[in-house]
């Protein structure tokens, strides 16, 4: 990981309860101590409950934290990191069903898709316009959008958290 300081939310959208307790230990082994999540019920999914948390850390946190959170698999998460000095920004996204999509993100936080990504979406299309689009689906991620969209919205209104000392 960089020495460079970053910020970033990490949303569990959804969480069964027996999992909770070992979200949290994943995050508190990633910063040595209390992450602070508290839990709420998640509307979108009767039974689940959903915690947000804003953090800062070095540059590579997140991928840490993704890497640590989707052993439990069966959550739905999204952690976004800010870009930094010398360091594009990341975003997360985890479903039981979907698994792991990572993107590069610009300063506002859309999904920056690269030129080798369009030209392999380009050249695997064999001229098929409709592979083309299937193709810049999967690198934009919007399989993960349709499935996390639900969750994103039965959270608005709930308050974030933030984690300190994140190393």
């Amino acid at each position: 990981m960089s020495s460079s300081i970053t910020r970033g939310v990490l949303q569990i959208h959804s969480a069964p309860q027996a999992l909770c307790p070992h979200v949290q230990w994943a995050l508190e082994s990633l910063s040595r101590g209390r992450s602070g999540l508290h839990w709420v019920p998640q509307e979108a999914a009767p039974g689940a409950l959903r915690a947000e948390l804003e953090w800062a850390g070095p540059v590579g946190t997140g991928a840490l934290m993704a890497s640590a959170l989707r052993t439990l698999g069966k959550i739905r998460f999204e952690i976004t990191e800010e870009p930094s000095p010398g360091t594009d920004g990341s975003r997360w996204s985890f479903t039981p069903d979907l698994g792991v999509f990572h993107a590069t993100t610009d300063a506002a936080g859309n999904v920056v898709v690269s030129e080798d990504r369009i030209r392999h979406a380009y050249v695997n299309s064999k001229g098929d316009p409709a592979l083309v689009v299937n193709e810049l689906s999967l690198a934009l991620g919007e399989a993960w959008d349709e499935e996390l969209e639900p969750f994103r919205l039965a959270a608005e209104g709930v308050p974030v958290r933030w984690l300190h000392r994140v190393s």
